[in-house]
């Protein structure tokens, strides 16, 4: 990112991570992976669209690769995103917002369906909640499932910053108008649910000590504002 949007070339750092990113692939086109602390450290589907939104940040990159067998890891990972079944809608969340940066990946009918899914589930306030894009047991091993389910609240989660945020950004990206109503009524609620700490507090989950997501749930409030 910082070569596409700060520098404007693609720099040695960013060829090397990438060579070494793909040095550690499986066969399979994704890559390794905890499966405990949802939603980033929990599936091998999530690990694969970020290794391909960075393959289309790298400015020229895949354009000029000549390496045979790094080409064929590419088109193996593209092929493992156009081919499995994403494990939740956060998944499918996260698909969209690739083939965003990938024109070739999903045909645009299939873009189409994922933004009408993203759109379906804001909630009544205008945001959107981490919660309602997987099923408890859909998260890695399904390990914080009966902590989910324990919550008060689980049949009708709060909005959140992480999932708001997050849901505004691949929306624009995918083309959905700035003054579209639902995008508004996203920006009216991350306007209003900022805390005085300068945070959009999300609730973690995996435990409710340290909320470690509420800094995604910052950075995705502010990357859509």
């Amino acid at each position: 990112e910082w070569d596409a949007h700060v520098t404007g070339g693609l720099s040695p750092e960013t060829d090397r991570a990438l060579r070494l990113m793909f040095s550690v692939q499986l066969e399979s086109g994704t890559f390794g992976t905890l499966d405990c602390w949802p939603p980033y450290e929990s599936d091998a589907y999530h690990e694969a669209t970020v290794a391909a939104m960075a393959v289309a940040a790298a400015p020229g990159w895949r354009a000029a690769l000549k390496d045979a067998e790094l080409q064929k890891k590419v088109d193996r990972l593209l092929t493992y995103l156009k081919t499995e079944t994403p494990p939740h809608d956060y998944g499918r969340t996260l698909l969209l917002w690739t083939a965003c940066r990938i024109p070739d990946l999903l045909p645009t009918d299939k873009k189409a369906e994922l933004v009408e899914l993203l759109k379906k589930k804001q909630q009544a306030d205008g945001g959107w909640s981490l919660r309602t894009f997987a099923a408890p047991e859909q998260w890695g091993r399904g390990n914080r499932a009966k902590k989910l389910r324990g919550e008060p609240d689980f049949e009708t989660p709060s909005s959140d910053g992480h999932q708001t945020g997050l849901a505004v950004v691949v929306l624009r990206e995918a083309g959905v108008p700035a003054n579209d109503p639902q995008i508004a009524k996203a920006i009216s609620w991350l306007t209003s649910n900022q805390r005085e700490s300068g945070r959009w507090w999300t609730r973690s989950l995996n435990t409710d000590g340290p909320h470690y997501i509420t800094y995604s749930g910052t950075a995705f409030s502010l990357l859509a504002l």
